[in-house]
C-alpha cells in the first residue's frame, strides 16, 4: 500500500504555487513553521523582502538581517539526498534598494582604515535606525540602478541592474540554527552574485523535506561584497525544485548554461579564503569523478589549467568554476 501511494504521488502532475509570506525568518532552523508543503517538479511562485526587512511596498515586514521566505518542504526529500532549484525568474519588485556607504575593513588594509573617511552618511537617509546607508534609485522598467546621494562629480554611478539572490538554503544540519547572516554546508547567505535567474542550484538534504528558505535581494553586487552588502531591495522570484534520490551532496554546487560550481561556503571571518578554496576545489574533484566519470588525475589536472576561482564574499567564501565546454560529455 505504501509503494501504491508514493507511485500515485509520483504521478501527480506538477503544480504552481503562488505564495505570499506573511511571516519572515531569520534563521536557517528546521523548526520554524512550513510555509508550504510542495512536490519533486512543483514551481513556486513568491516574493522576498529586503536585508533590512522591508518589503515590496517598502513597508517593515520581518525583522534584520535577512530576514528569509519559507521553509519550503519538498515532499519526498530526506536526508542523504539532494535538491535542485532552478531559478526561472529574479525581478525587481520596487523603485529603491540601498547600500552602506563604505567598503567594509576586512576588505582593505588596516592602515588605509586611518586615513579614509568615516562610516557615517545621515541617520535615516534610508533605514530608520542606521546612519551609514545610502539610498540608489531603481528603474524597473530600464533595470538600472543609480546611487541618489551622495552625488560624484565625476561618475553618474548609474549601472545596469543584474538581480541576484544573497539567501538561499535549507535547513542546517542537526539541531544546528544558524541565522541568516551566515553560510556553510547548507547555502545559507552566501551572497554570490552568479545566483541568478536562469541558474540552477544544488543543495544537500539534512532533515526530511529538505525546508528550503530564500530571501536577501541583490539588485547588483560586485564580486565578493566588499561593503557588506549588495544593494539590497524585494525581489519577486519563481523557482522550480527537483528532488535528487541518493544523490548526496556536502556542500552547495551551481550550474548555468555556460558553467558548473563547486562552492566552498562557510561562515563569514571564521574561515579563510585559503580554506574555502580548498573545501570548493576538493568538492569539484568529487563532481568531476562521480558524476562526470573523469580519473582523479585527469580530475585534477583540468581543474589545474582550465578551473577560475571567483571570490564570493572577501569575509571567507570562494566558487570554482569550470566551463562546461571543457567537460567529457555524460
Amino acid at each position: 500500500m505504501i509503494v501504491l501511494l508514493v507511485l500515485a504521488a509520483a504521478c501527480l502532475p506538477a503544480e504552481t504555487h503562488q505564495i505570499v509570506p506573511t511571516k519572515l525568518y531569520n534563521s536557517f532552523d528546521h523548526r520554524h513553521p512550513v510555509l508550504a508543503r510542495i512536490r519533486s517538479g512543483d514551481t513556486v511562485v513568491t516574493k522576498t523582502a529586503d536585508a533590512g526587512g522591508y518589503d515590496w511596498n517598502g513597508k517593515k515586514a520581518g525583522e534584520r538581517g535577512n530576514p528569509l521566505t519559507g521553509p519550503f518542504y519538498v515532499e519526498g526529500a530526506a536526508p542523504g539526498d539532494s535538491i535542485a532549484i532552478r531559478f526561472t525568474r529574479i525581478r525587481m519588485n520596487r523603485n529603491y534598494g540601498f547600500t552602506t556607504y563604505r567598503l567594509g575593513a576586512y576588505a582593505v588594509t588596516p592602515e588605509s582604515m586611518e586615513r579614509t573617511y568615516g562610516r557615517s552618511y545621515q541617520k535615516g537617509a534610508v533605514v530608520p535606525e542606521r546612519d551609514d546607508i545610502v539610498r540608489w534609485n531603481i528603474d524597473l522598467a530600464k533595470a538600472t540602478v543609480k546611487l541618489s546621494a551622495p552625488q560624484s562629480k565625476v561618475h553618474a554611478m548609474e549601472f545596469q541592474a543584474k538581480p541576484m539572490l544573497g539567501c538561499a538554503g535549507v535547513a542546517a544540519p542537526g539541531v544546528f540554527a544558524p541565522t541568516s547572516g551566515i553560510s556553510g554546508n547548507y547555502g545559507g547567505n552566501m551572497d554570490y552574485n552568479r545566483l541568478v535567474e536562469g541558474t540552477t542550484l544544488y543543495l544537500p538534504v539534512f532533515h526530511a523535506g529538505a525546508l528550503f528558505f530564500i530571501g536577501d535581494g541583490h539588485a547588483l553586487q560586485g564580486d565578493g561584497e566588499p561593503t557588506g552588502t549588495g544593494v539590497e531591495t524585494s525581489m519577486d522570484v519563481t523557482f522550480e525544485v527537483v528532488v535528487r534520490k541518493g544523490v548526496g551532496l556536502e556542500n552547495p554546487r551551481l550550474e548555468t548554461a555556460e558553467w558548473i560550481v563547486s562552492i566552498g561556503s562557510q561562515p563569514e571571518f571564521v574561515s579563510s579564503l585559503d580554506r574555502t578554496i580548498r573545501v570548493a576545489t576538493t568538492d569539484m574533484v568529487e563532481w568531476l569523478v562521480r558524476e562526470y566519470k573523469m580519473e582523479p588525475w585527469a580530475a585534477h589536472l583540468l581543474i589545474g589549467y582550465r578551473g577560475q576561482y571567483d571570490v564570493i564574499t572577501v569575509g571567507g567564501s570562494m566558487g570554482l568554476r569550470l566551463s562546461k565546454a571543457d567537460l567529457p560529455k555524460r
